[in-house]
């Protein structure tokens, strides 16, 4: 359907709703953070040109990593899914919880520094 110098597009072939598509970076990583930046940036203009394409108001784009996250194939790739009403497409559930603001504030300034250091 798409394809660029480092990504291909395709309709999946198990799909949650009709148009669910596959956007594949061509660089073969498991993890998001496997994957070099070039090959990332391409994928979410190529989800929304196919959202367009598709006169999709309502979507989900999806990538998982890691098995208990849902990965299913070991190499990156992104669903652009279509969401058209509440039967099809994507079905999430949130467990949302109560935030401990002391907590979050100490992992804030652990990341912090991580950032900073990984620059």
């Amino acid at each position: 359907m798409i394809e660029t110098k480092y990504s291909y597009a395709f309709l999946d072939i198990q799909p949650t709703a009709e148009g669910h598509a596959l956007i594949i970076p061509k660089y073969h990583g498991a993890k998001l953070h496997d994957i070099p930046d070039e090959f990332l940036t391409d994928a979410m203009p190529i989800a929304k040109r196919l959202a367009k394409a598709m006169k999709l108001d309502t979507y989900n784009v999806l990538q998982n990593n890691g098995k208990i996250a849902h990965q299913e194939v070991d190499h990156v790739h992104f669903h652009l899914i279509p969401k058209r009403d509440e039967k099809t497409g994507l079905i999430v559930g949130w467990p949302a919880q109560e935030s401990d603001f002391e907590k979050l504030g100490k992992l804030h300034k652990e990341l912090l520094a991580e950032l900073e250091g990984s620059d």
